[in-house]
């Protein structure tokens, strides 16, 4: 199949490792981040038809896809989504981009909005799709987000555990991720779903990913929380989710991300979890509607 039909493919050294992406289109900047157990991938149904009105650059985060998997250390500082951000804002600058828009899903939410906070002079305009920041998320956590999550506390355990058990069988990881999180059957295609999967056959992406979730509970929890009534989000936010999923049965997701930023709108989208894919033509309308 074809994708990303007119992006030219970069990778591009930043302080950290080295970040691989494509770039396509032309007007004002926007940065498409993926989240978990995707790549820059997931947003094929997408950015073509930001790239009518944008340059769009997608990219793998760093740990996943073609992107770099640099050393971990025993503190998951280069695994913290501030590292993450920084790699972002390094490759958006090394493209000529000081200001830009930034579109993250899932774990490039996350990703998304630390980049925010911690570089406000870079972002004009912020979304988040189907996440609240992940301080409220630990802060919020009772039984019902020990089972539905259950994947944050397994990629979070101690090394080498869960790296180990993906190593034996990890389309059962992505198989269950992909399929009990998503509404609309088919919606991966082969050649998608298989890039996905690929990665997860990788010791060192499966172990970068183990890092993130640790830093997820410690590091990311830790930044938040100092950030929390002293740092706001100064660029307009829209927040989508799932009408169905998690985020839209245990939050009230505006009210969480106004306590974050003054200028917040958004709504429940009528799909699953991976809405860039499952509903691209409403994701694509929405963010069209926002950017512009």
């Amino acid at each position: 199949m074809v994708m990303f039909d007119g992006f030219e493919a970069f990778d591009i050294a930043t302080e950290g490792t080295t970040i691989h992406g494509r770039r396509g289109g032309h007007g004002p900047p926007v940065l498409l981040l993926h989240g978990i157990p995707q790549t820059h991938l997931m947003w094929h149904r997408v950015a073509p038809r930001l790239a009518e009105h944008f340059t769009v650059i997608a990219t793998d985060l760093r740990g996943y896809g073609d992107t770099g998997t640099p050393p971990s250390t025993p503190d998951n500082a280069p695994s913290s989504m501030r590292a993450i951000a920084g790699d972002q804002v390094e490759v958006m600058r090394a493209l000529g981009y000081d200001r830009f828009g930034v579109v993250g899903h899932d774990r490039g939410a996350r990703c998304a909005y630390r980049l925010a906070l911690d570089h406000p002079g870079a972002v004009d305009r912020l979304a988040v799709l189907d996440v609240v920041p992940t301080g409220d998320s630990w802060r919020r956590a009772d039984r019902k987000f020990s089972l539905g999550f259950w994947v944050w506390s397994f990629l979070a355990a101690p090394e080498p555990v869960p790296e180990q058990l993906i190593a034996r069988a990890p389309a059962v990881l992505v198989d269950h991720m992909l399929d009990s999180w998503s509404e609309v059957a088919g919606v991966f295609p082969a050649p998608v779903r298989a890039a996905y999967l690929a990665q997860f056959s990788n010791p060192a992406t499966v172990h970068a990913i183990c890092e993130e979730y640790r830093a997820a509970a410690t590091l990311d929890l830790e930044h938040d929380e100092a950030d929390r009534g002293t740092r706001r989000i100064s660029c307009p936010v829209l927040a989508l989710w799932s009408a169905t999923g998690a985020v839209a049965s245990w939050y009230e997701p505006l009210e969480i991300w106004r306590a974050w930023a003054d200028d917040v709108r958004g709504g429940p989208v009528a799909a699953g979890h991976f809405i860039p894919e499952e509903a691209p033509e409403e994701t694509a309308a929405q963010l069209l509607g926002f950017l512009n």
